[in-house]
């Protein structure tokens, strides 16, 4: 007991803090190095789970309020006519009213051709903005890459590390004009990532490619939405500018360093870069309050009971938005190895073991996913029901007091629903469902609001 006590001791020291400012306020990120197993099996190779935490600090005021450089891209294709097109004006022009005098805006509308409705300035003149906004006018084809490109033309021209730089692209077709696949707009993503800009995607209706959407939001780290009715235009605006005004970080860097004969095995959910030990990632923004963690599944080698071991250093940089200052901080992430099993299971750390499972059981609902695109519908149906249970077996056995896990039952019952949907051969009734189920996986996967 002794031990474990003194470990513990030593495993607070790993989860370090925002800095307190004189105002009683965090000022930097909270990060949070944690092992699922942190006291191990003595004498044997094991597999446990590394969770790097990463959550934003508070803004006490509106006032703090990260500034932003925005472009509103929206879709004027003949498809957006009728309600769609009026409901998608209303929702900018709402957003365009939330936004202040420091800010700055463009506004882009496109079919197969693109219209700068209103070029990248400050928001000075918003009766001038909304204007242009109401004149929009439906017709034409989905050039979609080319009103994403513009709307990035658009924010380049005020680029800046210290603004929010996000191009906001609502759509309800298929791309049918100009470069128009997943992987055409994932490297258009990609590209702007690398210069700063997200990609956040909305997309309206039951008409639009999922997949294309949520690559170029994936790829840029921004937000993406399935909007089933027009009606809920507005709210979702109102969340996506929302989440603009709280940005406290940016451009963060994650490197874990794996120590001599730690081994990794996978990352799970997040895409990064595993090289020689060293597992590389990148976040491109943090909202305040709000948690973005990775998940690592390493291999540990055999240790010595009541050892202290450190297996890895983790290093995280980014620019904090409040002091504009490039943030840097290291620390050690230990194990210790016990022969109680009584023990070992006492240390597992809950939070960790259900941040695993929810990005182990969104794999797999992408994979069924896969199942069912290729046809094998009861393959994809099994899957699914198999993985209700995992998650709810996990929602009982990582709960409190008899209290299932709250996030592990609402996806377990979210993914049993899904289930008994998944062999519907109403096409229309499908498509709605696969975009819901895209949409939920984004969530999950990029740990989205």
């Amino acid at each position: 007991m002794k031990f474990f006590i003194q470990y513990l001791k030593r495993l607070v020291l790993l989860s370090f803090g925002g800095i307190i400012s004189s105002t009683g306020y965090a000022t930097t990120v909270n990060i949070s190095a944690s092992l699922a197993t942190p006291v191990m099996q003595a004498g044997k190779t094991q597999t446990t789970f590394l969770k790097v935490g990463l959550t934003g600090f508070s803004l006490p005021t509106q006032r703090e309020r990260s500034a932003s450089n925005l472009a509103i891209v929206i879709d004027k294709s003949g498809s957006m006519s009728g309600d769609r097109i009026e409901r998608a004006k209303e929702a900018a022009i709402m957003a365009i009213e939330s936004l202040g005098a420091n800010d700055i805006v463009s506004v882009i509308a496109f079919d197969h051709r693109v219209e700068v409705v209103a070029p990248a300035s400050k928001v000075l003149d918003k009766m001038l903005i909304t204007q242009a906004i109401k004149n929009i006018q439906v017709g034409g084809h989905t050039g979609l890459f080319a009103g994403v490109s513009k709307g990035a033309f658009e924010v380049r021209k005020f680029l800046d590390k210290t603004r929010v730089n996000r191009v906001i692209l609502l759509s309800d077709g298929q791309a049918n004009v100009g470069p128009s696949s997943p992987a055409e707009l994932g490297q258009l993503g990609n590209m702007l990532a690398r210069e700063g800009i997200s990609v956040s995607t909305i997309g309206l209706g039951t008409g639009y490619n999922e997949d294309l959407m949520t690559q170029l939001a994936s790829y840029s780290d921004g937000n993406h939405f399935f909007v089933a009715n027009s009606r809920d235009l507005a709210q979702v605006f109102q969340k996506e500018f929302g989440d603009v005004g709280t940005v406290v970080a940016q451009d963060v860097e994650l490197n874990i360093r794996l120590k001599r004969g730690v081994r990794p095995l996978r990352l799970i959910g997040r895409e990064g870069e595993i090289t020689n030990g060293v597992v590389h990632l990148r976040i491109n923004q943090l909202n305040s309050q709000q948690e973005k963690y990775a998940i690592l599944e390493v291999e540990v080698p055999p240790g010595k009971s009541g050892e202290n071991v450190d297996i890895a250093a983790v290093e995280v940089a980014y620019l904090n938005m409040q002091s504009r200052n490039k943030d840097q901080f290291t620390r050690s992430v230990a194990v210790g190895f016990a022969h109680s099993p009584e023990l070992v299971a006492k240390s597992v750390d809950k939070k960790v073991m259900v941040s695993a499972v929810q990005q182990i059981a969104n794999e797999n609902n992408k994979q069924a996913l896969q199942l069912r695109d290729q046809g094998k519908v009861s393959e994809a149906k099994r899957l699914m029901e198999s993985n209700a249970s995992y998650l709810s077996s996990n929602a009982r056995s990582l709960g409190n007091d008899n209290v299932p896990t709250p996030e592990l039952e609402a996806q377990a019952i979210e993914t049993k629903n899904q289930a008994t949907q998944i062999d519907s051969e109403d096409s229309s009734k499908w498509g709605a469902l696969r975009k819901g189920m895209r949409a939920d996986q984004y969530k999950i996967e990029k740990q989205s609001k």
